[in-house]
């Protein structure tokens, strides 16, 4: 009768020819192919308003050109995963922890801008009525100056009417499926770095 192995070479041998498998795998996964980025730009065909972020930039309409959606991200605008608002520019970035950015979008300021600076998500609110009296959703809080609450936020009919005069609004209006986009990317504590 051949003589048996204990329990715990066998629970040995199983460690020992897993870690092996795994090393091989490792070895030969880090010899396969590498993604990198894509320089070219995707149709307008192939475009999309999905909040999901994509591998490549979107393009969207404007008169009768096409221009990629993601632009330069400004260059004072920090690093890792966050929401750069270009003042001077009227334009919005959402920027994934690898510096790509992965959407871009025009927005219309209220009355009240955030001074340059670095800011976070703090209170979002799916929907209520803007300070100019038009329905709002996706509305997210990141700023207050002169006892103004500044947010990003879109129209529920999809419109960006300027403010009414003479009335103080913090509110950044956005189309709605950059809303859409911008809710979902931006989850409380994303960092919102906002430049001149």
């Amino acid at each position: 009768m051949p003589a048996r192995l204990p329990s715990w070479a066998w629970v040995t041998g199983l460690t020992t020819g897993a870690i092996a498998a795994v090393a091989v795998l490792a070895v030969q996964a880090d010899q396969g192919p590498k993604p990198t980025a894509s320089t070219s730009r995707p149709s307008a065909a192939s475009a999309t308003a999905d909040a999901k972020p994509s591998a490549e930039p979107e393009e969207k309409e404007t008169g009768t050109e096409t221009e990629a959606e993601s632009e330069a991200v400004p260059a004072d605008s920090g690093t890792g995963r966050r929401i750069v608002y270009s003042l001077d520019d009227r334009q919005v970035w959402l920027v994934d922890a690898s510096d790509a950015p992965r959407r871009s979008f025009e927005v219309w300021p209220g009355t009240v801008a955030p001074d340059p600076g670095t800011y976070a998500i703090g209170t979002r609110t799916e929907a209520t009525t803007g300070s100019d009296g038009v329905a709002v959703e996706h509305i997210m809080y990141f700023a207050a100056k002169s006892g103004v609450s500044i947010a990003f936020s879109n129209a529920v009919d999809g419109s960006s009417p300027p403010p009414p005069d003479g009335r103080t609004t913090g509110g950044i209006r956005v189309a709605k499926e950059d809303g859409e986009a911008l809710w979902t990317f931006g989850t409380p504590g994303t960092t919102v770095r906002v430049v001149g």
